[in-house]
């Protein structure tokens, strides 16, 4: 991969892991309600779902699953039920005083994984990437030792600082009507993005 062509990359997969969506809400929310330090195993759990769909990728078995329009179709309901399940759980218990630490490390791991995993829309976002940068002339493993550390650098940095976002939010959410109604934003943006993705179209290979 050139120079020129790996800029683009990067270009592009900032724009991918900064464009705020479900992975984003839940870090901030972690952020918000676990601290800082016990919500960076949601970003590992997020490099995780990284790393696998990276290599999914490049052995062509998404664009199997963007191709089948049942297989999307089941993952895009499995997906929007849980965003919605989520997004109606935390608003009702946003009233509820928050516990730091309260929730292990398996389970703030494995809901993360969970939220980054089921979303169909990765699949367009790493179709997107791997058919507008990957070079037919180039061993693909070869163009792997560029793309994914690239890839997975820019991920971790992008969650991490939401998360130390949500860490800052929460710090200064000293008031309860304030911190009551931000717990309630980052549940109402889990439903909507839940809707959004109910109603999304099965993505094509660009």
């Amino acid at each position: 991969m050139s120079f020129e062509a790996w800029s683009i990359f990067a270009l592009f997969w900032v724009v991918f892991v900064t464009t705020p969506g479900p992975n984003a809400v839940n870090c901030i929310t972690n952020g918000m309600t676990l601290g800082f330090r016990r919500s960076l195993v949601g970003v590992l759990a997020i490099l995780t779902q990284a790393t696998l769909f990276l290599i999914l990728s490049a052995l062509g078995v998404t664009a199997l699953i963007a191709a089948s329009p049942t297989g999307f179709w089941i993952a895009k309901l499995i997906g929007a039920g849980f965003l919605i399940y989520l997004g109606l759980r935390g608003w009702l218990m946003a009233r509820q005083p928050v516990v730091i630490n309260d929730r292990p490390a398996r389970s703030i791991y494995l809901r993360a994984l969970a939220i980054a995993t089921i979303n169909p829309k990765s699949v367009a976002g790493y179709l997107a990437a791997f058919s507008q940068f990957v070079q037919p002339n180039v061993a693909i493993w070869e163009q792997m030792g560029v793309i994914m550390p690239t890839a997975l650098v820019i991920t971790g940095l992008s969650y991490t600082g939401f998360t130390a976002l949500g860490a800052g939010i929460g710090r200064a959410a000293l008031g309860a009507v304030f911190n009551i109604w931000v717990r309630r934003i980052m549940s109402a943006c889990f439903i909507i993005y839940g809707v959004l993705l109910g109603a999304s179209s099965t993505p094509v290979r660009l």
